[in-house]
């Protein structure tokens, strides 16, 4: 049996250590990108070795895209350096006449609405229309990163197998009882406020998927790229991943809110609009955008790939895996200030 590709990791976090486990089961040689050198021991216990770096070390980044078949970016869907750089160390492969494959995280609030939540926008974004993406605004968010990601993949040609995932909200208990942004950010500002809400008008909805179910679905797509042809994949660089299920805002707070007053923790669990001055104890400008406007996607091309979600949905795992992780919280909180994988 032919040895297993290497791959490179950017970003060992929540999504990104979900992936990693799927790697290391399926025998992959990984190096990850660490910040902190407290990190590297429970990655290398794992089995994955370390390269110690930040996004902003250009060199560091590049000469291990270079050293490895495989790279996937997960750290953020907002740092173009980063980005550029993976692709600078996958033109040095291309120098030498090797091929490379490029999984890079976007998100869908690329592909949000302006309805300020008011009500459900018909338009369904599918992946095996790559048109439909390739019209998102050059403004909207994570949009910026990815038409730099398509120019140097376009240069690049059949030598460089990049595809950009778009995931929907993702929920779910991660390793090392990590936890995602979306969901578990508008619950804490429910703990602290007394209320759950939403921004807008609570209708727009988004997809859902659980982080172990995008883990899977990063392996299918990643296995598709190893077994296609670089002219194929140049072919459709879009892959969306969600599960079927797809829930307004006012739903989510709803739900968010049950779980809440059912804990003893708020007296009110109707949800109600957050006005925007509360706005800093979510996503600061974004807000609107990231839990309030419609993201409504198919995942036709993994499912073509056979790909199928299997764990349990959205407000079964709040409820019985995130809520008691986040009612141990302790410290005060004060809005989600990072770049947005979604």
């Amino acid at each position: 049996m032919a040895p297993k590709s290497s791959v490179f990791l950017l970003g060992p976090g929540f999504i990104g250590l979900e992936i990693l486990s799927e790697l290391l089961k399926e025998g992959y040689l990984v190096t990850t990108l660490v910040r902190r050198d407290e990190a590297r021991a429970s990655l290398e216990e794992m089995g994955s070795k370390t390269i110690k770096g930040s996004l902003d070390d250009h060199d560091i980044i590049r000469d291990a895209a270079a050293n490895n078949d495989i790279t996937i970016h997960t750290a953020t869907a907002d740092h173009k350096p980063s980005a550029i750089a993976i692709l600078d160390g996958i033109a040095e492969r291309a120098k030498s006449g090797k091929s490379s494959i490029y999984i890079h995280t976007s998100g869908c609030s690329a592909i949000t609405d302006k309805s300020e939540g008011k009500y459900v926008n018909d338009k369904i974004y599918e992946d095996d229309k790559p048109e439909m993406v390739d019209s998102i605004a050059d403004d909207a968010p994570h949009r910026l990163i990815d038409l730099a990601i398509l120019e140097q993949r376009k240069q690049l040609g059949a030598a460089a197998k990049v595809s950009i995932v778009l995931p929907p909200v993702i929920y779910g208990l991660g390793k090392e009882n990590r936890l995602s942004i979306q969901i578990p950010t508008i619950a804490r500002f429910a703990l602290k406020h007394g209320f759950a809400g939403f921004c807008g008008g609570g209708k727009a909805v988004w997809g859902q998927i659980h982080v172990s179910d995008l883990a899977k679905g990063y392996m299918t797509i990643m296995h598709y790229m190893e077994s296609s042809s670089g002219d194929e994949v140049l072919k459709n660089p879009y892959f969306f991943i969600e599960n079927g299920d797809e829930h307004s805002w006012e739903r989510i707070a709803m739900e968010i809110g049950t779980a809440l007053h059912n804990a003893g923790k708020i007296k009110d669990p109707k949800p109600r609009e957050i006005p925007s001055n509360l706005f800093g104890d979510l996503f600061q400008e974004w807000s609107v955008a990231v839990v309030g406007e419609n993201a409504r996607n198919r995942a036709n091309r993994l499912r073509a790939l056979g790909w199928k979600p299997e764990a349990k949905g959205t407000f079964d795992s709040f409820v019985e895996d995130e809520l008691p992780i986040l009612l141990a919280e302790k410290g005060e909180y004060g809005g989600y200030g990072l770049p947005v994988a979604s």
